[in-house]
């Protein structure tokens, strides 16, 4: 986790190479580091990876702005209707199809994640929109729990602070690029979580030197020239 104002690395968290780990690793290192400084970020930039309605709500609940992509996976590329193209009535609690149908939920929330939305079997067989609609005889909405605060950060996208942190999170990925380049920290060498772990505490400690030289080194002043 990096302080985008300053580019340095406050807190360090080895996980294996899984996105769940990943996004779970954030929340760690957000409370670590309130507890050994006092910091909290009053905003978070992160790529899409991150952009589960989970963390989302947890941000959100911490007042931390979050300036991250949505995931979203109900983007079709087959000419089928969308996700999107389904629109949600909070008031009644379901989705009304592009037909005017509804769909309504059983409230059972699934892989502790979603809720669906399921249309009648008789509505569909009569829907002249049922070929760019579903295959089945049914079709089937998936809602996430935390949608609203999916929803929320969709509105942030585009505004000009979500651009301004977009823009400085470069500094987060030029610390990657360093790390590379520059310490050929291409590869482990050290076994297992904890050799990994601590391989990451000690280029984080080295870039943080180098960024701390780089602000207080100055070059010395110039001598005035003699005069005859």
């Amino acid at each position: 986790m990096i302080d985008l104002e300053h580019a340095v690395i406050v807190d360090v968290e080895a996980t294996p190479a899984r996105t769940y780990d990943e996004v779970a690793a954030t929340r760690t290192m957000i409370d670590r580091t309130e507890m050994a400084f006092g910091l909290k970020p009053a905003r978070l930039t992160a790529d899409t990876a991150y952009g589960t309605g989970k963390l989302l709500a947890w941000l959100l609940d911490r007042d931390i702005t979050p300036h991250i992509p949505v995931w979203d996976r109900y983007q079709r590329t087959d000419g089928m209707f969308s996700h999107l193209d389904f629109t949600y009535d909070n008031a009644r609690d379901v989705y009304i199809c592009p037909n005017g149908r509804s769909l309504g939920t059983s409230g059972t929330v699934h892989d502790g994640r979603v809720r669906n939305y399921l249309s009648r079997p008789a509505d569909c067989r009569v829907c002249n929109l049922k070929e760019r609609c579903t295959r089945a005889p049914f079709r089937k909405i998936a809602r996430d729990i935390n949608e609203a605060a999916r929803n929320h950060a969709r509105l942030l996208k585009g505004s000009l602070e979500f651009e301004q942190s977009s823009h400085e999170r470069k500094k987060v990925e030029m610390r990657f690029a360093h790390l590379k380049v520059h310490h050929r920290f291409e590869r482990m060498r050290l076994r297992g979580l904890t050799g990994a772990r601590d391989e990451f505490h000690l280029a984080a400690i080295v870039q943080n030197l180098k960024t701390l030289a780089s602000h207080i080194w100055r070059p010395p002043l110039s001598e005035p020239a003699a005069c005859a």
